[in-house]
């Protein structure tokens, strides 16, 4: 008799475990939902004189001059290296940056990279090393034109000009600049719903060195992210394609970033190239510092 009392007890009780179950996950994906409402609305929503601005996951590799729709003030240390295997030798990038908005939905940057290279060992002697060098000093400007809240999207345009240094090793034998190169560029940036962002970063690159023809390349970036509630933290992949001499190459980046603190993100970089004759793997770390704090919240 007491086996059939506890029998009764754990079918009637069944299904109030199930109800309560379901009630838990519908709390938390309710909770989830409000948080990330509310760090949107934080991210977005003006202040008396601020323009609105929508929040978009931006790229880790090829990065943005500004956030889209910056606003006044604004500002951002990143530092960057990252190792590439060239086949014959690695390759070891580094660079710093800081770019700022000097009024709303205008961002200005200033870069210098450098790029040094290392000699694989069993690579051949008969091809020679890329000499190491600073590579240029780098000035960029963007502006975002279209703000739409209502569609959760982003429209800017924006320019680069990087005066091309020589080789360290050719440096105060004569010419300081070797060149120049010109970049103009186009973003479109849409949120879908509150997590998943995407964004197209497109534009022609200009070679142009002192006493030699200009060289072009077009450059095709797409972005996907999903960017976790209430948080900046994402993950996504970044595909970096460039079109020159009649040719495609393509490059997979998947990326995550994580915040580390109030105003210091990391982000983390892997390339994976599917043009595999001159290159294999990469990797990168990007490291982000707002000065003065997140402004938009206490969220990261």
């Amino acid at each position: 008799m007491t086996r059939l009392y506890l029998w009764a007890i754990l079918l009637l009780s069944a299904p109030l475990i199930s109800v309560a179950q379901e009630v838990e996950l519908d709390s938390a994906k309710q909770e989830r939902i409000v948080s990330d409402s509310l760090f949107i609305q934080e991210f977005e929503n003006p202040k008396s004189a601020e323009k609105p601005k929508v929040l978009h996951a931006e790229p880790l590799y090829i990065d943005l001059i500004r956030d889209l729709g910056a606003r006044k003030g604004e500002k951002e240390w990143n530092v960057g290296v990252g190792m590439s295997d060239k086949r014959s030798f690695d390759e070891y990038e580094a660079l710093i940056e800081y770019e700022w908005a000097v009024i709303d939905r205008l961002g200005l940057e200033v870069e210098i990279p450098v790029t040094i290279y290392s000699r694989q060992n069993g690579a051949a002697r008969d091809i020679t090393k890329p000499s190491n060098r600073i590579e240029s000093l780098k000035l960029a400007a963007q502006w975002s034109f279209l703000v739409s809240e209502k569609a959760k999207s982003t429209l800017a345009l924006g320019y680069i000009h990087e005066f091309e240094l020589v080789d360290l090793d050719k440096m105060g034998q004569g010419e300081f600049f070797k060149g120049n190169l010109f970049n103009p560029f186009l973003i479109a940036a849409k949120r879908w719903g509150r997590n998943y962002h995407t964004l197209i970063y497109t534009g022609p690159r200009i070679v142009k060195e002192f006493g030699s023809s200009a060289h072009m390349a077009y450059e095709i970036n797409t972005n996907f992210h999903y960017m976790i509630s209430g948080t900046r933290n994402f993950v996504g992949m970044e595909i970096n394609q460039e079109i020159a001499d009649g040719r495609l190459f393509s490059v997979l980046r998947p990326q995550m970033r994580v915040g580390l603190a109030e105003n210091l993100l990391v982000g983390i970089v892997t390339g994976i190239p599917l043009n595999r004759e001159q290159q294999g793997l990469s990797s990168f770390l990007r490291i982000i510092y707002e000065p003065g704090g997140y402004k938009p919240g206490k969220h990261h």
